[in-house]
C-alpha cells in the first residue's frame, strides 16, 4: 500500500484485511498501524517495516435513527457510503474534507476538517463515541463524558492509540441535497480576507488560489461560498468518476507552464461579480472525486502538500511571504486552496484545525530543492507559531512538529505501546 502522495515509497511486513470488529488483534511481531482508504498524502498511514491493519472490510452500518440522525457505523465505512444512506433519508455529515472516499476511522484519526469549520468545527466534534481496542486486549467505549483522556487523544491522534471497530456520530439535517453556490473571481490576497468577512453568512466557503503570481496579484484565484439548498427536491446519487488517470504520467507533465496555463483558464472562467447557480452536493463538496486516481498526475517521484495553519492577526504578511517564496522558487503547486479556520478549541490533543488561516499547497516531488523549500515555509509558519497538518505531511522535522503541536508528549502516554507509524517515528525520535 502507499500513500495519496506516493511519497515516501515503504515496504511492509505484513497488510492484514479485517474483517469482522468482534475479533481482537491480530497477534504479530512488531508494530501495527490501522489503514484505511490511503488518503493521507504521506507517512501518517504507513508503518515502514511493520504491519497495517487494513480496515476498510470493517464497512457495515450497525444502526441509524431517522428521527434524531444518530448514526453508528463501522471504522472501515466511508463517507461516501454514510451519504448514501443518510442524504436520501434527509441528514448529512456535518463536516466533510474535499474528498469522500475517507474512512470514518481516518477521519477521526486526522481530525478532518472542511469548508465550513468555521460554522461546524471539525469531525471530532461530532463523534459521540467509539469503541477502541487495545493491544493488551481491553475494548474501551470512549466519549466526551467517558474514558475522556483517551477519548481526546484519538480524536486526531493519527491512530497511534489502538484499534477504532465503530463510531457514532451526530449528522445535521438538510432539507435538500442540493448546495446554493457563489462564485467570484479573486484579484489578489486582500480581496480574499474582505471576501471571507463578507461571507460570514454562508456556512462554507473557500478560495483555490493561483500559487505562481506574485507581487500585487499574489493570492489571485477563484472564491466560492455556499450553504445547503432550502429548496426540497429529489435526492441524487452522486456519478461515479466518469475520468480517470490510468497510469503514472512522465513527471514533467506538471511543469510551470502547463499550470500557468490551466490557472488562467480556470480563473478566467469565474465571473467578476458572484454568479449563484444549484449543484448537487458532491460537485461542490468533491469535485475531484470525478477524476479517479488523479494523483498520479504527478507522475512516479509523486508530490508532497504543505498544509499549514497560522494564526489570523498575522496570515496576511504569512501568508504572501509563503506564496512569494513558492512563486519565486518556480514550483508549480496546481492545487492550491486558501481558507479560514473558526474561533473553535481543537477537538483532539493533536487536532490541526485551530483559529486561523489555512493554505493547502500540491508540489510535483523533485528531490532536494522541493524538500528545501518546504523547508523554508516551515520556517514562516514556526515563526508565526502555526502547525503543519500532519496528514498532509512527509518530511517535517520533528522541531516543527513539536512546535506544531506542544502536547504530543500526552499523545505519546497515551499511545498503545504496540502501535506505530512511520511519520510518529520520525518526529518523535
Amino acid at each position: 500500500m502507499r500513500s495519496w502522495g506516493n511519497y515516501p515509497k515503504v515496504e511492509h511486513a505484513a497488510v492484514i484485511p479485517l474483517h469482522w470488529r468482534h475479533l481482537g488483534l491480530p497477534r504479530i511481531e512488531g508494530t501495527m498501524l490501522p489503514s484505511g482508504l490511503a488518503r493521507s498524502y504521506g507517512d501518517s498511514c504507513l508503518n515502514e517495516g511493520g504491519t497495517l491493519l487494513a480496515t476498510a472490510g470493517l464497512d457495515r452500518l450497525i444502526a441509524f435513527d431517522r428521527a434524531s440522525g444518530v448514526l453508528r457505523c463501522e471504522a472501515g465505512m466511508s463517507l461516501a457510503q454514510i451519504l448514501q444512506v443518510a442524504v436520501p433519508a434527509g441528514w448529512f455529515l456535518p463536516v466533510v474534507p474535499g474528498t469522500s472516499q475517507v474512512t470514518v476511522g481516518g477521519a477521526i484519526a486526522n481530525d478532518i476538517h472542511g469548508k465550513n469549520h468555521h460554522a461546524a468545527g471539525s469531525f471530532g466534534e461530532h463523534v459521540r463515541r467509539l469503541e477502541l481496542v487495545r493491544s493488551d486486549g481491553t475494548r474501551r467505549e470512549c466519549s466526551p463524558d467517558s474514558e475522556t483522556a483517551l477519548f481526546r487523544a484519538t480524536i486526531g491522534g493519527l491512530g497511534l492509540t489502538g484499534l477504532v471497530t465503530w463510531a457514532e456520530l451526530q449528522l445535521r439535517a438538510i432539507a435538500s441535497p442540493a448546495f446554493e453556490v457563489e462564485t467570484m473571481r479573486m484579484e489578489n490576497l486582500e480581496h480574499f480576507f474582505a471576501l471571507s468577512e463578507a461571507s460570514a453568512g454562508f456556512e462554507y466557503h473557500v478560495a483555490w488560489v493561483d500559487a505562481l503570481a506574485r507581487g500585487g496579484d499574489a493570492g489571485r484565484g477563484v472564491f466560492i461560498r455556499a450553504n445547503h439548498s432550502t429548496v426540497a427536491e429529489a435526492s441524487q446519487a452522486p456519478s461515479d468518476s466518469h475520468l480517470a488517470v490510468p497510469f503514472d504520467l512522465p513527471a514533467a507533465t506538471l511543469n510551470r507552464h502547463s499550470v500557468a496555463l490551466f490557472n488562467a483558464m480556470y480563473r478566467a472562467r469565474a465571473p467578476r461579480h458572484w454568479r449563484e447557480e444549484r449543484v448537487p452536493y458532491s460537485r461542490y463538496l468533491f469535485p475531484l472525486d470525478g477524476v479517479a486516481h488523479w494523483n498520479r498526475m504527478y507522475g512516479e517521484p509523486g508530490f508532497v502538500q504543505h498544509q499549514c495553519v497560522v494564526p489570523r492577526a498575522d496570515a496576511p504578511s504569512r501568508v504572501r511571504s509563503i506564496l512569494e517564496a513558492v512563486a519565486a522558487a518556480g514550483d508549480a503547486s496546481f492545487l492550491s486552496v486558501l481558507k479560514v479556520f473558526g474561533d473553535r478549541e481543537p477537538a483532539g490533543l493533536l487536532s490541526f484545525a485551530r483559529p486561523g488561516v489555512t493554505l493547502a499547497l500540491d508540489l510535483p516531488m523533485r528531490g532536494a530543492q522541493t524538500l528545501e523549500l518546504l523547508e523554508r515555509l516551515d520556517t514562516i509558519v514556526r515563526d508565526a507559531g502555526g502547525a503543519i497538518y500532519p496528514a498532509k505531511d512527509a518530511r517535517m522535522s520533528p522541531g516543527t512538529f513539536r512546535a506544531s503541536f506542544p502536547r504530543w508528549g500526552e499523545l505519546e502516554a497515551l499511545r498503545d505501546p504496540a502501535f506505530s507509524s512511520s511519520f510518529w517515528r520520525r518526529v518523535t525520535p
